[in-house]
């Protein structure tokens, strides 16, 4: 077989209040929201096609790794350092929970954010070579 998958298109984010995360979304993380209803929300952001789709108190897209610690299943980019201070620090003036910048001992940095249903996310101060090359090289 010669094709492969080329990107990942949607991610499916559970949330309780469709309403209220999808205003949040846009609000606090600058997504553009493209449709909603009672049951879903479609955003655009980070080069991505996010769907809130209403789910059950207590669901999150979190995870427990071997040794019991909670994991986030997303990881949003930055380009440097630089930019990784200054979303956080635009994360803690919006009232975003958010977790220290941390060194986990591979290039770059990272924290951890949390949305209105606890859903985890980390944020890391490395792009990707390859985005870097066909979406922020000057051609």
């Amino acid at each position: 077989m010669k094709e492969k998958l080329l990107r990942i298109g949607t991610t499916y984010i559970p949330v309780t209040n469709v309403e209220f995360s999808a205003e949040w979304y846009v609000s606090r993380l600058g997504a553009e929201l493209s449709y909603k209803d009672d049951d879903k929300a479609i955003l655009n952001f980070a080069n991505q096609s996010i769907f809130l789709v209403k789910s059950k108190e207590n669901e999150s897209s979190n995870f427990y790794d071997f040794y019991g610690e909670e994991r986030f299943s997303l990881t949003f980019e930055v380009n440097g350092l630089n930019a990784l201070e200054a979303i956080h620090k635009d994360f803690i003036e919006k009232e975003i929970k958010v977790g220290e910048i941390e060194n986990r001992g591979h290039t770059g940095r990272n924290f951890i954010f949390y949305d209105l249903d606890a859903n985890k996310f980390d944020v890391w101060s490395e792009l990707s070579p390859i985005f870097k090359e066909r979406y922020l090289s000057s051609n």
